[in-house]
C-alpha cells in the first residue's frame, strides 16, 4: 500500500483530523477528499510518435453540506495553511443550519481491482514501439490505409477521503486504455473507422498481440465498410440496435434521466414517475459499479460510499435513481454509491458507472428476421440528450439496412432521432446476447469528465425516426 496521503501534508494526522473536525462541524455532511495522480499518453499519428505526456496532480478538496447549500474549496498545497483557508471558505454554508452530521458511509473491504500502477509496465520504448507496429500491420493489411492514429493511455489515481467523525477510506484506481483509428480512402472518397479497449487493470491483456491486432483489425473493417456504404435513407423505420457498445444510447437517453439531481429538482422526464411504467414490458435496465476490473467500477464512489448493484428500470417500471449522499438525503433515500468527481478540484454528483440493459430471450438471428425493412445500427458515434424533454439525437458510424429480414448494404450519415422515455416503449425484442462495451466510455456532466461503461443485448425498436441524406 502506497503511503498515506494524510502524511503528505505539514502537520500531524490528529491535527489534519481536527481541522477536518471544526470544519465540517454544524453541516449536514461533508468530508475532506485527497487525490494523488498519474498519468501518461502517447499518440502515434500520420507515422510518427505525434505526442508522448507524463504528468502528476495531487490536491485536495474540502466540503460542508447543509441543507441544499454546498460549500466547496480545494487546493493543490498540501499544508495546514491551505487546509485552514479552506475550512475558512466553507464555514460559511453552514450558518443558522441544525447541525446534525450524517450517518458515515458502510465499510467494504471487497477490492474490485488491483493496486498496481499500470504506466511502469510496458516501458515507454516497448510502448511506443507497438504504436508502431500497429501503424505498419495496417498500412501492409490494405493499401486503402491512409492515416492511422493508434494510441495508449493510462492513470493510477488514490484516493482518501476523512470525515468529520475521523472515519478514513482508500481506494487505489488504475486505468488503462488503447485506441485505433484508421482513414482509408479510394479516388476522392474517404471513411473512417475506430476501435477501443481498456479497463481497471494493466495493458498485458490489451498490448497481447492478439488483442492489439483485433482493434486494428475491427477499426479497418469498419472503415471499409463505411468506404462502400450508401447514403442513410431518411424517415420512419423500424430499428435493430447491436449488442454492446450501441448500450452508449441507453446511457445518454435514459440514464442520465435516472440521476438523483436531475428528478430532485423535477428536470428530469422520469421525474416523479417511480413506480411508474416508464418502459416496454422486459426492460430492465441496471448501474453496476461492481463488476471486476470493469471501466466504470468503483470500489468505492468519491464520498466513500461502497458502489452498488442498482436496479433503476425492472419490467419497465421505474424503481430506483441514482444517488449521491446530497440528493439521496434530500429526496429522503439511501447513497447508491454513484457520488463522483473529476478530481480534487471538483464535487461530487450523481453519476453512472456501468449502465446497462439486461438480456431478453430473443436471438440477434431473430430480431432481424422480424424486420421487413429497417436499419441495423451496429456502432454509434457521439450523441447529444436534452435531460429535461428526453429529446435525443445520435449518429451511426456503422449502420446497414434490413430489407425482409435480412442485413444488406452498408449505409452512412444515419442520425437516430428520439425521446427517451418515449424509445423505452418502443422496444418490441431484446436479445439474449447482452454484452459490455469493449471499455472506452468517458460521460461528461457539469463540465465533469469520468470513465463509464455501457452495454446491452440486441434490440429490436419499432418505428423509430431516422435522419439521413436520401428521402424516402
Amino acid at each position: 500500500m502506497p503511503h498515506s496521503l494524510i502524511d503528505s501534508f505539514d502537520c500531524s494526522a490528529e491535527k489534519l483530523r481536527s481541522l477536518v473536525s471544526q470544519a465540517i462541524s454544524g453541516a449536514d455532511d461533508g468530508e475532506l477528499y485527497l487525490e494523488y495522480r498519474e498519468g501518461e499518453a502517447l499518440v502515434f499519428d500520420n507515422g510518427r510518435l505525434k505526442t508522448a505526456n507524463f504528468n502528476t496532480d495531487q490536491g485536495f478538496g474540502l466540503r460542508a453540506v447543509a441543507g441544499e447549500a454546498t460549500g466547496y474549496a480545494h487546493s493543490s498545497e498540501l499544508s495546514e495553511a491551505a487546509l485552514r483557508r479552506a475550512a475558512d471558505a466553507v464555514s460559511a454554508v453552514k450558518s443558522g443550519h441544525s447541525g446534525r452530521l450524517a450517518a458515515p458511509p458502510p465499510g467494504t473491504n471487497r477490492h474490485l481491482y488491483g493496486e498496481d500502477n499500470p504506466i511502469a509496465a510496458p516501458g515507454f520504448e516497448e510502448k511506443a514501439k507497438l504504436l508502431q507496429e500497429i501503424d505498419a500491420w495496417l498500412r501492409a493489411k490494405d493499401d486503402r490505409v491512409r492515416q492511422v492514429t493508434a494510441s495508449l493511455a493510462a492513470s493510477w489515481q488514490q484516493v482518501e477521503i476523512l470525515r468529520a467523525d475521523g472515519q478514513l477510506v482508500r481506494d487505489i484506481r488504475p486505468l488503462v486504455r488503447i485506441n485505433v483509428a484508421v482513414v482509408v480512402g479510394q479516388g476522392d472518397r474517404q471513411e473512417t473507422g475506430s476501435y477501443g479497449m481498456g479497463g481497471r487493470k494493466g495493458f498485458g491483456a490489451f498490448v497481447a498481440e492478439d488483442s492489439w491486432r483485433f482493434a486494428a483489425g475491427e477499426a479497418l473493417r469498419q472503415a471499409l465498410v463505411n468506404l462502400e456504404a450508401a447514403p442513410a435513407p431518411a424517415g420512419t423505420f423500424d430499428i435493430v440496435l447491436a449488442s454492446g457498445w450501441p448500450g452508449v444510447m441507453l446511457h445518454e437517453a435514459v440514464g442520465h434521466g435516472l440521476e438523483g439531481d436531475f428528478n430532485r429538482k423535477k428536470t428530469s422526464a422520469f421525474a416523479g414517475l417511480l413506480g411508474s411504467q416508464v418502459a416496454a414490458k422486459g426492460v430492465t435496465v441496471v448501474d453496476d459499479g461492481t463488476i471486476a476490473e470493469r471501466r466504470g467500477s468503483l470500489t468505492i464512489d468519491d464520498e466513500g460510499t461502497p458502489s452498488a448493484h442498482n436496479v433503476l428500470i425492472e419490467d419497465g417500471k421505474l424503481v430506483g435513481y441514482m444517488q449521491d449522499r446530497l440528493n439521496a438525503r434530500l429526496m429522503g433515500m439511501k447513497p447508491t454509491g454513484n457520488g463522483r468527481r473529476e478530481s480534487y478540484a471538483h464535487e461530487p454528483m450523481p453519476r453512472m458507472t456501468n449502465t446497462f440493459m439486461l438480456a431478453g430471450d430473443h436471438t440477434p438471428e431473430e430480431i432481424i428476421a422480424s424486420v421487413k425493412k429497417g436499419i441495423y445500427a451496429v456502432s454509434f458515434g457521439g450523441g447529444q440528450v436534452d435531460i429535461t424533454s428526453g429529446k435525443f439525437v445520435f449518429g451511426c458510424t456503422e449502420a446497414y439496412m434490413i430489407e425482409d429480414g435480412k442485413v444488406t448494404h452498408p449505409i452512412k450519415g444515419a442520425m437516430l432521432i428520439g425521446n427517451g422515455p418515449d424509445a423505452m416503449h418502443r422496444v418490441s425484442m431484446i436479445g439474449n446476447d447482452m454484452k459490455l462495451d469493449p471499455g472506452v466510455g468517458m460521460c461528461g456532466k457539469n463540465g465533469q469528465g469520468v470513465p463509464v461503461g455501457v452495454g446491452q443485448p440486441h434490440l429490436r425498436m419499432d418505428r423509430m425516426t431516422v435522419g439521413g441524406t436520401q428521402a424516402q
